[in-house]
């Protein structure tokens, strides 16, 4: 092995040879349990984001974890063609090439086909990424959802939803065509899903604007702070408030509530639409609220979806006022049409103040709906769209989570998932852009609709002739759609064949999908209905939902903040330079750019070092906590690239300390501390299963830390020197076969969450244990890597209480004696006497006893380690010298020619405040009778026995004091 760890020098040559070699392939094998988890398509236009780079870190170590338990593992890939946003990309691309081609000049066919060349050159890159994270799915059974076996399925899905027949063989389609209001971007001039608009407080205005009333006064009555009423006039005309006054032109109606006795009587009467011919009814709907304002609403259904569900309620028509780029068209008065709505705002304010009819504009906070992509407002617009029937599916998907064939981890967020379907609305499916699946459907010239898989079945099912004319649905069905039959379309569904050699029955319901909160409904939902509704199974048994990935400080990363990070510059580093470059690119605001440069150089003044695939994974799996954020600190990063360093310095150690030696099996242990770490290595499998059974990664990661770091590390290498300087040739025998062994089943136990570290020191690890031929390296065979052994397994037969309750003993008296030499400043090569005592008159007998024993069983390691000269019991008065408590143990470091006597007992004196101010919190919380009577009593006991504790420890200094 090399001198020093060099991640990059080994982790692409590790990735090449597991994937050449097939490692990622299910196996197929019936005797095996079947292990399935489905990603996420991300979208072909993307780069691996943080979030990206989490979920799929998560995912990889599951995988390769039950891969290495001896399931059989399949990891379905697959990417999203993510119909607006590659729509864009092109359009961007063909407008930087300066070539004078455009989206609208090229035509339909010519565009999509400039999208499937951009695909096909530079829209893998995240799954070149992938390989970068480690990711161990299988590549050849990867899918893009516009190749034909996921298309045909998304057709077939179409049609069936269309052809649908209820119980009496009557159609009853649950896929229909209507007009309703959508999320409509007027830039991209398409509907777009709700989880594309993005609602941010800003600064606006609202207008308090007359409306005349036809025919009718009302007594206008004012309260003061005091709510005392005061009538003050009669009045002629209503106020209205509105955040959008150009969308008055469509108003239908004004609106009170049913309660509200200033306006009972004015229900059914009509008010003249302002700058409009038209009248327009007073109605009443509980919907108002009439304590804001003036309690009077106008209604605008083609143009707010509150409104819009009012007017449904209340049989009201529907002006839709906007052309498809939000323009006032030939629904608005004539002089209006044309103008941007915007520009129509001012001019409608200008008209009303000139008309005496705009009494205030005031300054108001308010949510704007905005497009992710484009940032431009969204237009609730009332459009022909295709719908999806959803009340059925809801019912149906909320049983299914319900009743526990689908479980929610953390399970709570099946209030949130409830809440969703119980509110259902009808889900739009079409999209009015050219790259997607084209909707099944044709017209003839008369506007009848046909469906069917393609043009000659519906001309041959309906009996059409060549000589009718028939065009297609010029829309494409929304990304969402054919990501709802992920799970089963990557099956082979419907085709028998493709199923069956996809292994359809052997991996359908995958067993966990990982994802996040944020698309719970979006898709969960929607994989919940249309699996179970096509093939009568569950897509998936577990679903874990993560967090988001945030900033240290807990802030959305966003390109707009300057805080996004990159996982692969994490991986390989990056320059400030390059750094500052790549967050300042695409702003959609430049002007932001000196502030995001100031703020990267300040926080990496450095650039970001190159942390490393295995570092940046272990970071992610520390974070993953069963919480909503996940804040990411670079500093972590470091700390695990530190780790990174020290199980590769650990394994150099062993194979110096192991050259020419070679073992095989489970090692037959002669010291006190083999026995130890095999106990404790038998403990962390127990403690890792049972995490990883219930998605805590983080607490799986600590684990494995904890044990690698300070169990392997910091100790049993340690406590391996004495027997390896022996001169017990059976002791250096078993020493050098348990440090192999650990080390080895160590690796495997850190292998799913850290892959390339982990093969490359086994590759010079497994042939000293006989697992390979000789070291391995990329060219070998497939058997000759880690990621195919078998996981280790709790093994009862190397558990040992009694050594391990011996050598945790000693560690206490070799961390007690070693702070004893740091703090009297002894150097580190210096040998020192020690003297022992029984502490107490009650330590005299059988515990007195065992620490004799114990003594006896490891005086040797003890003095090797803690730098001893002597090992003495007291005779008679100690002399003066620093102490230590060791169970019935005092354990005295003579002071004579060590140490400066006051400065001694000043730092006893220091030490005996500590001890009595936790005495102190000891009395005080179980003097509470309210902590003693509803703390759990586990928790009250180990109270206690911390009193005890503290004030044995207490007594112990005071008599060194004496002593001194």
């Amino acid at each position: 092995m090399d001198k020093s760890f060099d991640p990059g020098s080994f982790e692409t040559r590790w990735y090449a040879h597991w994937e050449a070699n097939g490692l990622f392939k299910p196996s197929g094998d019936a005797s095996k349990p079947a292990y399935s988890i489905l990603l996420p398509p991300p979208n072909v236009t993307g780069t691996l984001h943080m979030g990206h780079a989490f979920q799929h870190t998560l995912m990889d170590t599951l995988i390769r974890y039950h891969r290495m338990k001896g399931f059989d593992t399949l990891w379905q890939l697959g990417t999203d063609h993510a119909g607006i946003a590659t729509e864009m990309v092109v359009a961007r691309n063909l407008h930087l090439a300066g070539q004078g081609e455009t989206r609208d000049g090229l035509g339909r066919e010519a565009f999509v086909e400039k999208v499937w060349e951009w695909k096909q050159e530079s829209g893998d890159t995240i799954e070149r990424q992938m390989r970068r994270m480690g990711s161990s799915g299988d590549w050849s059974r990867s899918v893009f959802t516009m190749d034909a076996m996921p298309s045909r399925a998304v057709i077939e899905t179409f049609v069936r939803l269309y052809e649908n027949k209820d119980q009496n063989g009557n159609h009853a389609p649950l896929i229909y065509r209507g007009q309703k209001l959508v999320n409509w971007d007027p830039v991209l001039k398409t509907a777009i899903s709700d989880l594309e608009v993005v609602s941010e407080e800003e600064n606006g205005h609202l207008w308090s604007i007359r409306y005349p009333l036809v025919d009718a006064t009302y007594e206008h009555v004012e309260r003061d702070v005091d709510g005392i009423e005061t009538l003050c006039e009669s009045r002629d005309y209503l106020v209205v408030a509105t955040t959008r006054p150009e969308t008055m032109l469509g108003d239908v109606a004004v609106m009170v509530h049913p309660e509200d006795e200033r306006y009972a009587h004015l229900v059914g009467k009509r008010v003249r639409l302002p700058l409009c011919e038209r009248e327009i009814p007073v109605i009443a709907d509980d919907y108002v609220d009439r304590s804001f304002g003036t309690g009077v609403v106008k209604v605008t259904p083609a143009h707010d979806f509150n409104d819009y569900a009012v007017g449904q309620r209340h049989g009201l028509p529907l002006i839709n006022l906007f052309t498809a780029t939000a323009h006032l068209n030939d629904a608005a008065p004539e002089r209006f049409r044309g103008l941007d709505r915007f520009e129509a705002r001012k001019v409608v304010l200008a008209e009303l103040e000139s008309l005496e009819l705009l009494l205030e504009a005031k300054p108001h906070k308010l949510m704007v709906p905005r497009g992710d992509r484009t940032g431009q407002v969204i237009e609730p617009y009332l459009t022909d769209q295709w719908f999806v029937k959803m009340d059925e599916f809801a019912k149906q998907g909320l049983a299914a989570v319900e009743s526990g064939r689908v479980r929610f981890v953390p399970p709570n967020w099946i209030n949130t998932y409830r809440h969703w379907l119980e509110n259902i609305q009808d889900w739009c499916i079409s999209r009015q852009l050219w790259w997607g699946h084209r909707i099944p459907a044709w017209y003839d010239e008369a506007g009848r609709v046909y469906v069917g898989r393609d043009e000659a079945e519906v001309r041959a099912t309906h009996g059409l002739g060549a000589n009718v004319a028939l065009r297609q649905d010029s829309d494409v069905l929304e990304t969402w759609f054919s990501s709802a039959i992920w799970p089963h379309s990557t099956m082979g569904w419907p085709d028998a064949q493709a199923m069956a050699a996809r292994g359809f029955d052997r991996y359908l319901p995958s067993s966990v999908l990982v994802t996040g909160f944020d698309i719970l409904f979006f898709w969960v939902a929607r994989m919940v209905m249309m699996t179970g509704h096509f093939t009568g199974e569950m897509p998936f048994k577990d679903v874990y939902i993560t967090g988001l990935v945030r900033d240290k400080d807990g802030q959305k990363m966003s390109k707009s903040k300057g805080n996004v990070l990159d996982p692969i510059d994490l991986i390989d580093g990056i320059s400030i330079e390059a750094l500052v470059a790549k967050r300042i690119s695409g702003l959609l605001k430049p002007s932001d750019a000196p502030k995001i440069e100031k703020a990267t150089r300040r926080e990496f003044p450095d650039g970001i070092p190159a942390f490393g695939t295995d570092a940046l994974r272990f970071t992610f799996a520390s974070l993953a906590t069963h919480g909503r954020d996940i804040k990411f600190d670079l500093a972590r990063c470091e700390g695990y690239k530190n780790f990174c360093n020290k199980l590769w310095n650990a394994a150099r150690f062993v194979l110096m300390n192991t050259e020419g030696f070679s073992a095989s099996g489970v090692p037959s242990p002669t010291t006190d501390a083999e026995r130890w770490i095999l106990d404790r290595l038998q403990q962390l499998l127990k403690e890792v299963d049972a995490q990883f059974a219930a998605y805590r990664f983080d607490l799986a990661s600590q684990a494995m830390y904890e044990f690698v770091w300070n169990e392997v590390c910091d100790w049993f290498l340690e406590l391996a020197k004495p027997a390896l300087q022996g001169e017990d040739a059976a002791a250096i025998a078993s020493t050098r076969h348990t440090l192999l062994y650990v080390l080895e089943q160590s690796l495997r136990v850190l292998h799913p969450l850290i892959p390339f570290v982990t093969e490359e020191i086994w590759s010079h690890v497994a042939p000293k244990l006989g697992l390979v031929g000789s070291a391995a390296s990329a060219s070998d065979t497939a058997t000759s890597s880690i990621s195919v052994q078998a996981y280790p397994a709790f093994d009862a037969a190397l558990t040992d209480a009694r050594a391990t309750a011996d050598i945790e003993w000693l560690k206490t008296a070799i961390t007690a004696l070693r702070s004893i030499r740091s703090q009297l400043g002894v150097p580190p090569g210096k040998a020192v006497p020690l003297l022992l005592s029984a502490r107490t008159e009650a330590a005299q007998g059988d515990a007195a006893a065992a620490d004799r024993a114990r003594l006896q069983r490891h005086a040797a390691a003890l003095s090797f380690l803690a730098r001893l000269e002597s090992i003495d019991w007291v005779q008679g008065e100690p002399p003066a010298a620093a102490a230590a408590v060791l169970g019935g143990l005092t354990l005295l470091v003579p002071l004579a020619g060590l140490v400066d006597l006051d400065a001694e007992r000043a730092r006893l004196d220091k030490e005996i405040q500590r001890v009595e101010g936790e005495i102190l919190k000891c009395h005080a919380k179980l003097g509470s009778d309210t902590f003693v009577a509803n703390a759990p009593e586990a928790v009250v006991a180990q109270e206690r026995k911390r009193l005890a504790e503290w004030t044995s420890l207490l007594a112990g200094l005071k008599l060194n004091k004496t002593r001194l």
